[in-house]
């Protein structure tokens, strides 16, 4: 059997992909503008790995969240700065086109903001394995299986 060629870490995660194998999509739904985009498979389609380790794992990805939508906001003001030169006076309201347009957009972010916070969550407690083929999938810890899917 022919190896495929390696997935990097950030074409993984930009594209979704299970952060063991890097192959399987982690997510039910192709686009984050479909509804329930936020539904995940309860395991990798390729490796098997599961995509819950424990009873409320993503609430993490609260944070993480929150980071993205910062980093958006600080990039969307950097641009601002740059291409309109905002200037912090009483006569001048250009900042409040800036915070318009920059809630705008983090508003049509954010279902992909979310998902990405989801993936991103994810593959910093499932680390890559290059030989997933040959080792057993791991077993989820301190699952309660009829408490699974509760958040």
């Amino acid at each position: 059997m022919p190896e495929k060629k390696k997935r990097y870490y950030l074409t993984s995660i930009l594209g979704n992909r299970c952060p063991r194998c890097r192959e399987g999509k982690v997510f039910e739904k192709n686009s984050a503008y479909e509804k329930n985009s936020i539904r995940m498979h309860e395991h990798c389609p390729v490796c098997g790995q599961p995509t819950e380790i424990e009873v409320g794992f993503y609430y993490g990805t609260g944070y993480v969240s929150y980071a993205l939508s910062i980093a958006v906001l600080v990039a969307t003001f950097v641009a601002w700065k740059v291409l309109i030169g905002v200037t912090f006076s009483i006569d001048d309201n250009r900042i409040f086109y800036w915070m318009g347009t920059a809630f705008t957009i983090l508003l049509i972010l954010q279902p992909v903001l979310m998902r990405l916070s989801r993936i991103l969550w994810l593959s910093w407690f499932v680390k890559y394995d290059p030989n997933w083929r040959n080792k057993p999938t791991p077993k989820a810890e301190r699952i309660v299986p009829e408490h699974m899917k509760n958040w």
